[in-house]
Formats: C-alpha cells, sequence, structure tokens
C-alpha cells in the first residue's frame, strides 16, 4: 500500500515535469518564431518598399533611395587612377536639411577622421565626446566593401545621433564596386538597434595591424583625411585619426573663442597630442589631463616612437601654463615650424590639401604641416584643447613593413620638398 502511494506520488512529479517541459518547448518556440518575425520586419524596415508612405518611414526610405542613388554613381576615381570614391555615401541629417538661415554655430568647426571597418568601433567612444558636425572616410578592400557599406547603412538607420551628425565617405581600390546590400542579410542578421550594430563592428575590431591590410594593399591615409575634409561645409576643420579623442566641450570653447578674433585665413591652432594608458579613462579636460601627465599614466603622443616629432609644441610650457576651467578657450603661444613637427590642429578650410602620393607608414601629415610653413602659416597653440591617442604607442606593435615603407616615403618627401619651392617661388620658408 505505502509503495503503491509512492509510485502514484513519482508519476504526478513526472507528469508535471513533463508538462513544464512541454511549456517551455512551447515558448522557446514562440521565442524563435517570434524573433524570426521581428528580424523579417527589421530588414523590411531596413529594405522594405521603395516610397515612404507604403511603410510609414519617409525619413528611412528616403535614406535608404539616397544611398542606392550614391552607389549607382560607381563613384569617381582619385586623381592616380588606383582608388575609387564614394563622396557621401550616407549623409546626416544635418548636410541634408543644410538651408540658409540655419543654425551658423552648425558652419563653423567639424571633426574630419579615417578608418578601414576593423577600427570603425571607436566612432561609438568619439560620439559620445564630439556632439557635432563629424565626417567620416572609410577604406576597405575585398569582401569588407559590402560589410563596411551594410553597416554604415546600418549605422544611419539605427543610430539616432549618427543620423543627425555623420556623413560616411567609402574608398577602395578603382577595381572594386561599392553594391546596395540588399541581398546581403548575412549582414544584418541580429540587428536590432544602435548597440547591436556597434557589437557587430566589435567582432571585426584589430583583425589586422596597423596599414597591414590582407592582399599588400596600400592604405591611403593622405587620400582618406582628403576625402573626410572634403565632405565638410564648415570654415574650420579638425583632422584627427578615429582613435584619438578631443577634449570636452572643444567645439563650443572653439567657436566662442573665434567669435572674439579677428579671422586670419593663415593661421591654424594647435592642439597638443598625448597618448594614455588603454586601461586608464579618457581626460575630459585639461586638469584631468595634466594630473594624468604628472603621474605617468599620460604622456606626449610618439614620445617613444618619434620624440622630435611632437617636442616643437612645448609640452612643459603648455602643462605648467596656467589651467583655467571657465570654459574659456585662447591662444596660449604661437610657434614657428620647426622639422619634424607634425601637430594636430584646427584649421580654415583653405589649408592645402594632404598629398596623396604618401600612402602606408611615414611622412604623411608632417608634408603637409611643412607646408604650410612654406605657405606663410603661423602656429598658434590653444591653451587648453588637446587630443589624446587610446593607448601607448611602442615599438613592435607595427606592422612588418613598417621599416621600408619608412624609406620608400623618405625620398618622396625629398622630392616633395623639391616641389614646394616651386609651388611658392615668393616664400624664403623651407622645411
Amino acid at each position: 500500500m505505502h509503495l503503491s502511494k509512492k509510485c502514484s506520488a513519482f508519476k504526478v512529479v513526472l507528469s508535471a515535469l513533463l508538462i513544464v517541459a512541454l511549456l517551455q518547448l512551447i515558448y522557446l518556440s514562440f521565442l524563435s518564431k517570434f524573433h524570426g518575425k521581428q528580424q523579417r520586419y527589421r530588414y523590411s524596415e531596413l529594405f522594405g518598399g521603395s516610397g515612404g508612405k507604403k511603410n510609414g518611414h519617409p525619413e528611412k526610405n528616403s535614406r535608404k533611395e539616397r544611398l542606392r542613388y550614391s552607389l549607382s554613381t560607381g563613384g569617381i576615381f582619385d586623381n592616380s587612377g588606383q582608388y575609387r570614391v564614394y563622396k557621401n555615401l550616407i549623409k546626416s541629417d544635418l548636410t541634408t536639411n543644410q538651408k540658409p538661415g540655419s543654425d551658423p554655430t552648425s558652419n563653423v568647426l567639424a571633426l574630419a577622421t579615417h578608418t578601414t571597418i576593423n577600427n570603425l568601433h571607436h566612432l561609438e567612444s568619439l560620439l559620445e565626446r564630439w556632439h557635432n558636425p563629424l565626417s567620416v572616410a572609410i577604406f576597405a578592400h575585398g569582401q569588407d566593401v559590402k560589410f563596411a557599406t551594410a553597416l554604415v547603412y546600418a549605422l544611419s538607420f539605427f543610430c539616432p545621433q549618427i543620423q543627425a551628425l555623420v556623413d560616411f565617405h567609402l574608398v577602395c581600390l578603382s577595381g572594386e564596386m561599392a553594391s546596395f546590400p540588399e541581398q546581403d542579410r548575412e549582414h544584418f542578421a541580429g540587428l536590432e538597434d544602435c548597440a547591436s550594430v556597434f557589437s557587430r563592428l566589435e567582432t571585426h575590431r584589430d583583425q589586422y595591424k596597423n596599414y597591414a591590410i590582407s592582399g599588400n594593399i596600400s592604405y591611403p591615409n593622405n587620400l582618406l583625411r582628403n576625402v573626410a575634409r572634403g565632405g565638410t561645409e564648415t570654415s574650420y576643420i579638425l583632422v584627427i585619426d578615429i582613435d584619438m579623442m578631443p577634449s570636452a566641450d572643444l567645439h563650443h570653447q572653439f567657436l566662442a573663442m573665434i567669435m572674439k578674433r579677428e579671422p586670419a585665413s593663415d593661421e591654424v591652432f594647435v592642439l597638443p597630442a598625448f597618448e594614455i594608458r588603454h586601461a586608464r579613462k579618457m581626460p575630459a579636460t585639461k586638469s584631468e589631463l595634466v594630473q594624468l601627465y604628472q603621474v605617468g599614466e599620460v604622456r606626449p603622443f610618439y614620445e617613444e616612437l618619434c620624440p622630435r616629432c611632437q617636442a616643437p609644441t612645448n609640452y612643459s610650457q603648455w602643462v605648467n601654463s596656467h589651467v583655467r576651467e571657465t570654459g574659456t578657450l585662447e591662444v596660449a603661444y604661437t610657434l614657428t615650424w620647426v622639422d619634424p613637427w607634425e601637430p594636430f590642429y584646427i584649421g580654415p578650410h583653405t589649408v592645402p590639401l594632404y598629398d596623396e602620393n604618401f600612402k602606408q607608414y611615414g611622412f604623411n601629415r608632417i608634408s603637409q604641416t611643412c607646408e604650410l610653413h612654406v605657405a606663410g602659416y603661423r602656429f598658434s597653440v590653444l591653451s587648453s584643447a588637446f587630443v589624446v591617442h587610446r593607448g601607448f604607442k611602442i615599438q613592435g606593435e607595427f606592422h612588418a613593413k613598417k621599416d621600408e615603407e619608412n624609406k620608400r616615403n623618405r625620398v618622396l618627401f625629398r622630392s616633395f620638398k623639391e616641389g614646394l619651392k616651386t609651388k611658392y617661388p615668393s616664400s624664403n620658408r623651407r622645411c
């Protein structure tokens, strides 16, 4: 009798467990169908219909149609004929809707940067600091051309801040073409919001070392800088690498400063450049940066690799100058360019372009600042603004051909300097 009761109880428990398992299967099946339906909805949101009224998202469909049009042009070739450029592949709302009489402050200063798809994840942290016009030139090769096209479209679709502020441009080899990513469902699977797009970019990060692109392809850094610069419509531009961060509130402070000064077309505004240990939080203000600098957590940019390249900034003078946290930006001191200084600066949109013959590692930025000097520009160092590179630059982290490329570009730089004598015959400045 007792044994019979035990068996009955066991059957009840077993039945209950089976019911629970069945309900879990039904629930999981429901979730799977719901997720699949949600993915189909997201995909149809991205690509469904050709008219905005059909699925109720006119602004997003117009974005899609603008992308389709940009790609249909086939881009343009650069001067060398080696690269294909899709300028304004994705336009921001700010650029698209710019009208006469609109907010004049949006036309003062833009940030321009360049990257491959494996470093595009840095855009997320950059936008946490920079809430103003931003122009991004992306170089992609091979399968990354399709991936880059798909992901920048997804970023512009899911991320409101990117929709509002960021213009994307794409550069690939002349023999490659970007295509509308309508059939590339694998690139969009699992993308539901802005965070999921950046998570996808994280999986693509650091797939190769600096300048070591698969297929022995040259990274056209100066072409990319010019494309990003050309994608802006502001009076002043700050060109930095995408893994660098400007000081907080730079746009507002620079605007306030420039409104009080007589405009000068022959002046650029230098932002002292630093690098910070990977584990440290990026400083927002000069006082935060100086505290980290004094304990060795921040140091001058390229201090280990090429200390002479940034030394003319005069870090000692800048660090020890009075720190003002009043939000007021001013010129701390003015310098004459000396070899081999390659500062980061805010310059008028009329400054000479970067020489696109320089590719890969070496002399790509110094050639442009050298030309500024010969052309008569003066270099005014800002009192409390700065840029910081994420991570210390150290020997051994670069690709195998770095020294070979540096040697080749050194020869090119000598030729470039000779060309400046012809370009600026009345200048008595040399570099």
